[in-house]
């Protein structure tokens, strides 16, 4: 039995995302393999989605971004969560080496834990990175002038990076100094067969009515203007968590009978901020999206030009967002073609070709 030590930032679902397809295509291609899922992810998000044997290990990875809602990150909070992370940093990259040579895996695959890849070199045993970013890379347009506290949490980090054996970059993905070795591969995602008419059958939609996922991630997101959604004549709104009672036009995606792939798949238009599982998917499954920019975060960018190169989007400010004020934005991003008519999506290369790197370890 070979094991693979997974190590998943639990900032959001999206590292686990991204995880999921690689580690099912290596279990088509390495026989009887297990993955230790060492993360604060819940167990509930790999249940349905992957495939081979697994277990979880929790324990806190990184510390990512502090977030206040999906759209706001706390950026001082974000910098003293990073000196707490590393205030007894050799005790804590010691433990960690300390539950990996219990686990003895043949492989640390790090989405994308700096603490596993240098707990993982001072073992001796492979570490590779896969990601669109690094931590380094998302903390760096945070640095203040003169604190020399920050730079050293970007230098730690940088530090532990050097050490992986390789990385591997998912497109679309930002720069990352910090890597001796990285290998480009194409966009990461499981797609799923839609189903739009067990969608609207379940949500009540009329035939002149468009149904919209309202999809932001593993970050809860509070403060929904329900009562303008709720006027919103021609739409359906399917939204994570609660719905206030008596609001016909808003479903929560828990009381459906399908999981978020398939409504994401089935939908058809999507409000969601860039992120990159839920930007990949819209633009295989050729939904029209309405996106709302956080502004400061690292992949945003290249996410955003994926989603206007390749597929059909349109922005809506955090104003309009929060009041409610969505109408033009959908019908702009149902009118909306590709930009570049030539450009044509990447294919979702991305698990194979890290599949195929990663089997050479095993």
């Amino acid at each position: 039995m070979k094991r693979v030590w997974c190590a998943i930032s639990s900032h959001g679902f999206g590292h686990a995302a991204q995880v999921v397809p690689v580690l099912n295509e290596l279990g088509r291609r390495v026989s009887g393999l297990t993955a230790v899922l060492r993360t604060t992810v819940p167990a509930r998000f790999f249940e349905a989605n992957l495939k081979i044997a697994w277990e979880v290990s929790p324990a806190e990875q990184d510390v990512g971004c502090v977030q206040q809602g999906p759209l706001r990150i706390d950026i001082p909070m974000t910098w003293a969560e990073h000196r707490r992370f590393h205030e007894q940093w050799a005790d804590t990259v010691a433990a960690e080496g300390r539950a990996l040579r219990s686990c003895k895996p043949a492989l640390v695959l790090a989405d994308i834990s700096y603490l596993a890849i240098e707990a993982a070199a001072r073992i001796e045993v492979p570490a590779v990175g896969l990601c669109n970013l690094s931590w380094d890379g998302v903390l760096k347009p945070f640095l203040e002038p003169g604190r020399h506290e920050q730079t050293d949490v970007i230098r730690r980090i940088q530090e532990a990076y050097s050490l992986a054996d390789l990385m591997i970059r998912i497109a679309p993905g930002i720069p990352m100094e910090a890597f001796p070795t990285i290998v480009d591969v194409g966009p990461v995602a499981e797609v799923t067969t839609p189903d739009p008419s067990l969608l609207r059958a379940a949500v009540g939609a009329e035939a002149r009515e468009r149904v919209v996922v309202v999809a932001f991630g593993g970050i809860a997101l509070d403060g929904l203007p329900f009562d303008r959604l709720a006027r919103m004549n021609g739409y359906r709104f399917v939204v994570s968590g609660p719905v206030p009672d008596a609001t016909e036009r808003i479903r929560s995606s828990a009381s459906l009978p399908m999981a978020f792939d398939p409504l994401l798949a089935s939908a058809d238009l999507i409000v969601t901020k860039p992120g990159y599982s839920t930007v990949v998917k819209a633009v295989a499954y050729r939904k029209p999206v309405v996106y709302v920019r956080r502004k400061n975060f690292a992949d945003e960018a290249v996410l955003v030009d994926y989603l206007h190169r390749h597929g059909r989007a349109v922005e809506l400010s955090a104003g309009d967002f929060t009041s409610g004020r969505w109408e033009d934005a959908l019908r702009a991003a149902e009118a909306t073609g590709v930009t570049d008519s030539k450009s044509v999506p990447f294919a979702l290369t991305g698990a194979t070709e890290a599949a195929d790197l990663l089997r050479k370890y095993l």
